[in-house]
């Protein structure tokens, strides 16, 4: 029989997702685990009895209204089905087959998965030892090919962050040409203030494009919706290749009444941020490695013991997520959540 699909796609590794076990403290999908914003839950249900008529696919109220919160004009704006969705089709507007895709690895496991099903070729620049974006490595290997750069801010799935002056430094080292992704996924747990934002250090240069979403501290995660504010016809561009009406009702429905409750989000995102600042040093009698962490998880560099180690966390009822050969990234949880994965921590490293 004759082959019907692509043979270098062989070759890519499946998305990974954090396992759900029964019975289990879930610590694998950097989720909030404080449940839906109040308004969430009845702005879905409303939502439901539309379900019929599709959704308003130019996404106006939610784009009108991340515009009006973040101080950008709505053209500036696109949605799609969470800020990765929105990462694919920036690779889908910038690359052609044999273009060049660079990124620090290791970094977001969906930007290779990207860079192939767009035949796109990857750039992967080594992260430092500090497991850290090296932007100076990045800036020295972009080449006439590189058409998508991607920075992770903080970086998934090491909690590190690049610093203002250092962004800087690099944007204005990479041609006018080349497009720049700031993958913000969890700007909402920064709290080093020498952290940029995005927005309001880059979000005037052209080749620049912020990326957000509302699955993390939003806590939106089961309805895959996120944005991107770009240079008018760049987030035109991708309004044009986003799959038709993928920002479903409910989604849009509920990111707005999420978005109403912006307090409670951030009073929940300070909690998150308060238990990580608890676990950093606990973790760091274990493994004296582990960076710091600008994110709603934590990183631990075990190497080769990575899946030993989230085994160990999985018979004492804990799931983290393991890299193997890397590390294991490990969600903030509530307390108690935390208290349990530290004692796993500490009979599988003490």
């Amino acid at each position: 029989m004759s082959r019907l699909t692509r043979l270098d796609l062989d070759a890519l590794p499946d998305y990974v997702p954090g396992r759900n076990v029964p019975g289990a403290i879930k610590l694998a999908s950097n989720e909030v685990p404080y449940g839906p914003l109040p308004g969430v839950v009845e702005a879905i249900a409303d939502a439901a009895t539309g379900v019929h008529r599709y959704p308003d696919m130019g996404v106006v109220a939610l784009r009108e209204t991340l515009a009006e919160r973040y101080g950008v004009d709505p053209d500036r704006i696109a949605t799609g089905c969470g800020s990765v969705a929105l990462a694919e089709h920036l690779a889908r507007v910038t690359c052609l087959p044999g273009d060049e895709m660079l990124y620090s690895w290791r970094s977001f496991e969906a930007y290779p998965i990207i860079a192939a099903t767009t035949a796109a070729a990857s750039l992967r620049v080594p992260n430092t030892a500090e497991h850290a974006h090296d932007l100076p490595a990045m800036a020295a290997a972009i080449t006439d090919k590189t058409r998508l750069v991607l920075v992770c801010n903080p970086n998934n799935p090491t909690g590190t962050a690049v610093r203002g002056a250092e962004l800087d430094a690099f944007l204005d080292a990479v041609p006018e040409n080349v497009l720049v992704v700031l993958d913000e996924a969890y700007r909402e747990f920064v709290t080093d203030a020498s952290v940029p934002d995005g927005l309001a250090v880059a979000g005037d240069r052209p080749n620049v494009v912020v990326l957000r979403t509302l699955s993390k501290a939003w806590g939106l995660a089961g309805l895959r919706i996120g944005f991107l504010v770009a240079a008018p016809e760049v987030a035109a561009a991708v309004r044009k290749v986003v799959t038709p009406f993928s920002t479903s009702s409910a989604a849009q429905a509920a990111a707005l009444a999420a978005l109403r409750a912006s307090d409670e989000m951030q009073r929940r995102a300070d909690q998150v941020v308060a238990e990580r600042e608890r676990l950093l040093p606990a973790l760091r009698k274990l493994c004296a490695e582990v960076p710091e962490s600008q994110a709603n998880f934590v990183w631990l560099p075990l190497g080769d013991r990575s899946l030993e180690f989230a085994a160990a966390c999985e018979r004492a009822g804990v799931i983290v997520r393991p890299f193997a050969g890397d590390g294991v990234r490990v969600t903030i949880g509530t307390p108690e959540e935390n208290d349990q994965f530290l004692s796993a921590a500490e009979a599988a490293l003490g």
